[in-house]
């Protein structure tokens, strides 16, 4: 009559065991198939708990050097209008054209103090209330997303990094 068995692979590990002079050599089954699916669950279930761990490590990361980035940016705009008593009329100007967001995308740029640009008040960054946040440039990274619309409260700019208040808050839009 046979004896049922569980099922294993056979993962050979030898032991060694002294016995007087010689060396001799035991092989070990090593795991049967439940212990191997146990383990894949408990890896399945500490991946399913990483990955949106580290995505969010990923964003705070990308908005961080964004952030740092339009710090930079502010810099040399400032520096421009310290030499030239006016800002430029794009980052080109200002030596900030080839500077790229986390994303891959160029950061939006646009004057607001010069009164020679028609309509600008119009495109200008708006709050809650659809008041320009910015009275003398504005500068902002579409964010993760790549889109973006001029109202802080649209839902394609709340991922946005955007200077605020002439410079005074760098972030999200979503925080502002």
């Amino acid at each position: 009559m046979l004896e049922p068995r569980f099922i294993s692979f056979h993962f050979h590990f030898p032991q060694f065991v002294r016995i007087g002079q010689k060396k001799v050599v035991f092989f070990q089954r090593a795991f049967t198939v439940i212990e191997l699916m146990v383990t894949l669950a408990i890896v399945g279930v500490i991946a399913t708990i990483a990955a949106p761990a580290y995505e969010n490590y990923r964003d705070r990361i990308d908005n961080a050097k964004a952030v740092a980035d339009i710090k930079t940016i502010e810099g040399k705009l400032e520096s421009y209008y310290g030499n030239n008593n006016r800002y430029p009329p794009s980052l080109t100007e200002a030596g900030a054209n080839n500077i790229l967001d986390p994303w891959g995308n160029p950061y939006q740029y646009m004057n607001l103090s010069d009164p020679g640009i028609k309509n600008v008040t119009g495109k200008a960054r708006k709050d809650h209330n659809l008041h320009p946040i910015n009275s003398d440039f504005d500068l902002y990274s579409q964010g993760k997303d790549g889109k973006s619309v001029s109202p802080l409260t649209a839902s394609p700019s709340r991922d946005d990094i955007i200077r605020a208040n002439n410079g005074r808050y760098i972030g999200l839009a979503s925080g502002y």
